[in-house]
């Protein structure tokens, strides 16, 4: 159990789970039966603290943490309700190592098993104490025990229920907490009622009590022998028990409740405040020793409308004030702005935060999410490594009027810094600003904001493909440039042999000139006339694999110039590529899919339906459970490909891709791509 100055230092819980599960009801919940809101709000009324946002209310779906204070039984807590689609996961990532414990909101849904299982995993890897409340309890269809065997493989650490519910006509309208020895009678959006427990409530209680206190005993030998003597346990000794074992990562307790009816938050809250342990093993965890500077983490970075760009900080250790300085990871150090409490989109300026708050502070615009930030002289080392995973999707994004393309530009990085798992990529070649991220919703979400927050109408499409063409057989031509028009005129001549070369060789060029036909000083001008020949090919095309020598050619000894025989050169060969067989070559990327194996069949039929080869699949290095499948695809199979996984892996199936080679692309599909371009072009 925490000692009593460590319970009352304000505490950070994560409300983490699964997309719709009713983490954001439940924090609504929490926030009405504490009294920090008037009554409970809904998500489907857009009524919610935590999904303040106009995306999250829109989409009826948390896409950002949202943040709300409150107290109980004169304690201050703080709740980081985090996004539950695999789109939005960064945030909860970011949010994750700073805080004191999880509730992790799942139900009876075996369809949710495998985004159940990335959230544990996450929450686990970085050995975050978590507790998992079984959800919508009113709505089950059949006994708690299989409900928890069902969801057990999903979680690394054992499940521990602690509670049982009563069961009346086929609805559960309360339950029997196994540590406390007592039954409730779920009251809506009340406090449940105590009830005797007696009758077959008891002898259930019974065995479900005995089988709590023996996975307790496997980590406790003084237990284990109290149990092998029938000798009943203190109650404060089960407690300490349930605290450690919780605090160790040894258990993961199940409370059970309904959110939507307010069922379970009291027993919910009061776990948090008797087993959660608080700041003081955060910063063991954390590997932090706290001394005389401030320390905070940064979880969070926004950009506001009108107040600019806010940090959200638990404070580690010291206290942060307004106009105090601190340093960033990388040295940078900047003025605070503010310090305010955010009550979801709400956000009011305060005094200074003490050890252990988490407020938002303004300005600080050296920092960004994951910093580790301090008071002191020298940077500190980021506290947890947070690798946003690789991005799936991608969208090309253009303002729609030019005048906005810088404002549009400065919009795009606030985003990317906002969510680090957005990517922008410039792409010169076709002369796109590509968006890259974790799915469909993602995307969508980043061009509203685009549009409501920063006022920028913008355009969107798939990015174009990286379509090249090449040449099957080599060709002699001459390029001839002649020009008079009074004064000097303009006169290049030269012979190119235009060659084929294996495939991923680039472009090569010679020159085998004899006899002085054309002057050294101009042959370099002819090759630069040749790049420009390859820029677009007769398909409309980059060119490549090429070779060109130039063996012959002819000067004037007044109208020759470096910009004569550049046009030569590239007439030459703008020319002749017509004549040389040419061919298109599409990008072949090699791709690897991860999946959970009950769907691996599925996979590869997805891949093989998009021209993949496959190249074989193997389990996924410490990922039970799941696999690894390997193939070559074309890039322009590959735009849209995590839809169908999606589809396919109950929401959790991604994927990595990276160049691998050009390939010819001929027939029907080749057509259609040179058809394509050329309407683009008209």
């Amino acid at each position: 159990m925490p000692s009593n100055s460590e319970a009352r230092s304000p505490r950070c819980i994560a409300v983490v789970g699964p997309f719709q599960s009713g983490k954001t009801t439940l924090l609504e919940a929490i926030l009405a039966r504490t009294g920090a809101i008037p009554r409970q709000g809904s998500v489907d009324t857009g009524s919610t603290v935590g999904d303040g946002s106009k995306e999250s209310r829109l989409h009826k779906m948390t896409v950002e943490v949202g943040v709300a204070s409150t107290t109980f039984l004169g304690e201050n807590y703080t709740f980081i309700d985090c996004p539950g689609s695999v789109e939005f996961l960064h945030d909860m990532r970011a949010a994750l190592p700073a805080v004191d414990a999880a509730v992790v909101v799942c139900e009876a849904d075996e369809r949710k098993l495998p985004q159940l299982a990335m959230v544990l995993r996450e929450i686990e890897e970085l050995g975050v104490p978590h507790l998992l409340f079984l959800n919508k309890i009113d709505k089950a269809d059949k006994r708690v025990h299989d409900t928890l065997a069902a969801l057990q493989p999903a979680s690394r650490v054992p499940l521990l229920l602690r509670q049982i519910p009563i069961w009346h006509d086929g609805i559960v309208i309360g339950y029997v907490d196994l540590a406390l020895e007592r039954a409730f009678v779920y009251r809506e959006h009340s406090a449940s009622q105590v009830v005797p427990l007696e009758g077959d409530e008891l002898s259930r209680e019974k065995e479900a009590r005995f089988q709590m206190l023996e996975r307790l005993a496997d980590h406790d030998d003084a237990l284990m022998e109290q149990l092998l003597e029938e000798i009943e346990p203190p109650r404060d000794r089960v407690f300490d028990d349930l605290a450690k074992e919780l605090r160790e990562g040894q258990v993961t307790p199940v409370l059970l409740g309904s959110a939507l009816k307010g069922n379970g938050i009291q027993r919910l809250l009061k776990a948090l405040r008797h087993e959660v342990s608080g700041l003081a093993d955060t910063t063991r965890r954390l590997g932090l020793t706290p001394g005389a500077d401030t320390v905070g983490y940064v979880l969070k970075t926004l950009h506001t409308a009108h107040g600019g760009k806010m940090s959200i900080v638990r404070v580690l250790s010291g206290q942060v004030a307004d106009g105090a300085t601190l340093m960033g990871a990388k040295g940078d150090a900047a003025r605070i702005s503010g310090v305010f409490k955010m009550q979801g989109q709400h956000t009011e300026k305060r005094g200074p935060a003490i050890t252990g708050e988490t407020v938002a502070l303004g300005k600080l615009d050296p920092v960004v999410t994951g910093d580790t930030v301090t008071s002191g002289k020298t940077p500190l080392p980021p506290l947890a490594e947070i690798k946003p995973v690789p991005p799936v999707l991608a969208i090309a994004v253009a303002a729609r009027d030019r005048k906005d393309d810088v404002k549009l530009g400065q919009a795009l990085n606030k985003l990317v810094e906002e969510d680090p798992s957005l990517v922008l990529v410039h792409n010169a070649e076709q002369s796109e600003i590509v968006l890259w991220g974790q799915g469909e919703m993602q995307l969508r979400v980043a061009v509203e904001r685009l549009q409501d927050r920063f006022q920028i109408a913008v355009t969107s499409h798939p990015p174009r493909v990286g379509y090249r063409e090449t040449i099957r057989k080599g060709v002699v031509q001459r390029g001839r440039h002649k020009k008079q028009s009074g004064g000097h005129g303009q006169f290049g001549d030269c012979v190119l042999d235009i060659q084929p070369l294996p495939r991923s060789s680039g472009f090569q060029f010679a020159e085998k000139i004899t006899g002085g036909v054309v002057p050294r000083q101009y042959i370099p001008s002819i090759e630069e006339g040749v790049k420009d020949g390859l820029k677009e090919g007769p398909l409309g095309f980059p060119v490549v694999d090429v070779a060109v020598t130039l063996v012959d050619g002819s000067y004037h000894t007044v109208d020759s110039s470096d910009m004569a025989f550049r046009t030569a050169g590239r007439v030459g060969l703008v020319e002749a590529l017509p004549n040389c067989q040419p061919v298109l070559l599409e990008p072949i990327h090699h791709v690897e899919v991860y999946c959970p194996n009950d769907a691996t069949a599925k996979v590869n039929a997805i891949l093989s339906g998009r021209r993949g080869q496959i190249l074989g699949f193997e389990p996924r290095a410490d990922w039970p459970g799941w696999d690894v499948v390997r193939a070559e695809m074309p890039e322009a199979e590959i735009g849209n490909l995590i839809v169908e996984l999606r589809s396919a892996t109950a929401g959790v199936g991604t994927y990595t891709t990276r160049f691998d080679h050009m390939a010819e692309l001929v027939g029907r599909a080749a057509d259609l791509v040179i058809a394509a371009k050329k309407a683009a072009a008209a």
